[in-house]
């Protein structure tokens, strides 16, 4: 029996056409600034594949609008205030940040210049004192090392319009969250959401996140190129972060790059590549929307959910 598939496959030029005449809001620097230590952003990168999609994001983001405010009036109850909720899930080093970053400076200058938060789950995982207490460390980033309890909780919050919503934040220079520090949102209009597990469905839970989302995207990539780009990363933040005295890195700064690069690897194969493979991977499936990065770091191809 053969099944047919959720989603609709769009080549690179198929969706790049789907922009129409939507005009470039960045500049050249504004795209400078958003790319990442690896990314290559470009220009022609955000005017083919981001576009488009910033045009989908708005028309969706006005129809739930337009359903919210049929389903008050059918309830009879006042205007509710209920973000947007863009979810952004993927491996690491598949280019999330970036991704998600460009999508939040799109998406600020559509017209009437909509209040877009962005929050990220690295601030939902445990500190490490409690990840070193439960023997953890090791699965930082697998679904167990999170504080799912806090993170349902803040995507409620977010739901329900409260007024003033705040999330803990995470430093990946000391690789640990941040005491007494909290990253404030009030009551945006649009909050994206991004993290390595947020599509996540545990088994027997009753409240899942992406019960709280309206959309979500799914960055994808072959695994031979996510542990290249991982290395690369890696590399990159050698020569930069890992310099600082007080990065929890700070012990890598001297490898020669051939210790470097296997020590990347022995990280990558040994946390990174079993928790893409268990977890990560097999949420893809889940997302509204799937994007296919090539070797490049261009999208080469989009599937979008039917309905």
């Amino acid at each position: 029996m053969t099944f047919s598939s959720p989603f609709q496959h769009f080549s690179r030029q198929e969706w790049a056409t789907l922009r129409r005449d939507a005009p470039l809001p960045l500049t050249d620097h504004d795209i400078a600034a958003l790319r990442g230590l690896c990314d290559r952003l470009s220009v022609a990168e955000v005017e083919k594949m981001y576009l488009p999609l910033s045009r989908l994001l708005e028309l969706r983001f006005e129809a739930a609008k337009q359903l919210l405010l049929v389903q008050d009036g059918f309830l009879n109850r006042e205007n509710d205030h209920s973000p947007f909720v863009i979810a952004i899930s993927g491996s690491v080093a598949v280019g999330k940040s970036t991704f998600a970053r460009t999508l939040q400076a799109l998406l600020s200058r559509w017209a009437g210049h909509p209040n877009v938060a962005l929050i990220t789950t690295d601030g939902f995982l445990y500190p490490n004192a409690v990840l070193q207490e439960r023997d953890l460390m090791r699965r930082k980033g697998f679904p167990e090392s999170y504080d799912l309890p806090r993170l349902l909780n803040f995507l409620h919050a977010v739901k329900s319009g409260e007024d003033v919503i705040e999330a803990p934040v995470y430093s990946h220079l000391s690789y640990d969250i941040i005491p007494d520090k909290q990253q404030v949102i009030r009551q945006p209009d649009i909050l994206i959401f991004e993290g390595l597990n947020v599509l996540q469905a545990p088994p027997r839970a009753s409240v899942i996140a992406s019960d709280y989302f309206d959309f979500s995207i799914f960055l994808d990539a072959d695994k031979g190129n996510l542990e290249q780009w991982y290395i690369e990363r890696f590399l990159a933040l050698q020569r930069t972060a890992f310099q600082n005295p007080s990065s929890y890195f700070y012990r890598y700064r001297t490898l020669e790059r051939d210790e470097a690069i296997q020590t990347a690897q022995k990280i990558w194969r040994e946390i990174n590549l079993p928790n893409l493979t268990e977890n990560i991977q097999p949420t893809r499936q889940r997302a509204d929307l799937i994007l296919h990065k090539g070797v490049d770091h261009l999208i080469e191809d989009v599937w979008l959910r039917r309905s």
